[in-house]
């Protein structure tokens, strides 16, 4: 896997994804950024909720849960001195769908928290990460 970063002005970057995708960073104005793209700290974040909700995703899918909707909300907590690693990570499911068992839900979100997301056991080496879940019924 291959990436590739091109600095556009002030701190401004765009990045390139070996798949073809492009995405925009940008640092906030009192850092001399535009605001015209998330910052490098948050594609991490993104990265690591992307990762966790498809590996959930998929384990209920297997499982043959009717799932119809999954949301992941995730809050950090950042060191005060440089580098300003992430210190916590909570990880917040909130799975809607049809008559869900609350074990599967439990077990898919502890299998991709403790084997199969990348994201998530990397920054585990750094941060504290935590995990939990809600389950919606469909009505």
């Amino acid at each position: 896997m291959k990436t590739r970063i091109k600095w556009v002005e002030g701190v401004t970057f765009m990045g390139e994804t070996d798949s073809g995708h492009a995405v925009i960073m940008d640092g906030p104005p009192d850092h001399g950024g535009r605001n015209l793209g998330p910052r490098p700290m948050e594609m991490l974040l993104l990265g690591l909720g992307g990762c966790t909700t498809f590996d959930v995703l998929m384990i209920l899918k297997k499982s043959r849960q009717a799932v119809d909707d999954c949301v992941v909300e995730i809050n950090t907590e950042r060191a005060n001195d440089e580098p300003k690693v992430f210190t916590k990570i909570h990880v917040h499911f909130v799975v809607t769908g049809k008559d869900l068992k609350e074990k599967q839900v439990e077990r898919a979100v502890s299998l991709s928290a403790e084997k199969y997301c990348s994201a998530s056991i990397m920054l585990g080496k750094m941060a504290e990460i935590t995990h939990d879940f809600e389950i919606v019924e469909t009505k």
